[in-house]
């Protein structure tokens, strides 16, 4: 739901334990197969996302530390890749 944007099933008028399922996926006898690019239940992330113009505060190179001016995308212990701005403020 979360992924494909899918609303799901009302809690009312008689609907009993479909409120996250997609409804239906494909046709019946014709053509008796679900076609493909069917949006499905799927992992989510790892997408590569590119953060513009931040600043490096300080560099420590005992510790080993970068530090930044803001917002870093990615969880802790990720790998990240820093380079000199492209675009310029």
């Amino acid at each position: 739901m979360k992924r494909h944007n899918f609303k799901g099933v009302s809690a009312s008028h008689g609907s009993h334990r479909n409120h996250r399922k997609p409804g239906s996926i494909g046709a019946s006898s014709t053509p008796s197969r679900v076609f493909k690019g069917m949006r499905m239940a799927g992992r989510m992330g790892g997408e590569r996302v590119t953060v513009l113009n931040l600043v490096v505060h300080s560099v420590d190179a005992e510790k080993g530390l970068l530090l930044v001016k803001g917002a870093v995308p990615g969880a802790r212990g990720r790998i990240v890749f820093v380079r000199n701005a492209v675009k310029g403020k």
